[in-house]
């Protein structure tokens, strides 16, 4: 086997595992469910690593998550994790190019805000539709849009985004140093 298929086959597990991550973290992870908008910490990890790995790594695991959410979630909270391939696909992009992003404190903090401002924004145009057709919970269509879509959904995303980025920046401090080794090694 080549050093190039290698990689892609060592990319393609990483990807497959941190799937299987995103799978299982909505399945025992505390859960705040109000009409459309689901919060389970650590939600998102698995997709900030996938990220931090490579963008074909980051797109696999969205798809992945996505997956799962539509087998075990309503449909407009699966519908909204099919969003997240835009956040991340962004994210790691912008980390192919300046990976260095992640390591300095001022600039991993901007990075995390610009990244939960797609986030959110993507996710409240996913719901917008089901809002204005009165496909949401009566208690929500209650609030109004700007409360129910931009405020829950849009800013609540955001915030929910940043924490999960936070613990998955926690987290990859101590993977990378078993991942980047592992790389490397194939490649040899």
């Amino acid at each position: 086997m080549t050093s190039a298929s290698s990689q892609k086959l060592y990319r393609m597990v990483l990807a497959a595992l941190l799937c299987a991550v995103g799978i299982v973290i909505p399945m025992f992870m505390p859960r705040i469910t109000v009409g459309p908008m689901s919060f389970t910490l650590a939600s998102h990890v698995a997709i900030f690593l996938g990220m931090f790995i490579s963008p074909a790594v980051a797109i696999s695991v969205c798809l992945g998550t996505t997956l799962g959410f539509f087998i075990t979630a309503p449909f407009v909270i699966a519908l909204r994790a099919a969003s997240h391939i835009i956040f991340a696909t962004i994210g790691a992009f912008i980390l192919q190019k300046n990976p260095d992003i992640i390591r300095r404190p001022a600039s991993s903090a901007l990075f995390n805000l610009g990244l939960a401002a797609v986030h959110g924004l993507a996710e409240a145009m996913i719901v917008t539709p089901l809002f204005l057709r009165g496909g949401m919970a009566a208690n929500l269509t209650d609030l109004g849009f700007f409360t129910a879509v931009v405020l829950l959904v849009g800013v609540g995303t955001m915030v929910h985004s940043m924490v999960d980025y936070s613990i998955s920046i926690v987290l990859w401090k101590p993977l990378q140093s078993v991942l980047r080794p592992a790389t490397q090694q194939i490649a040899q």
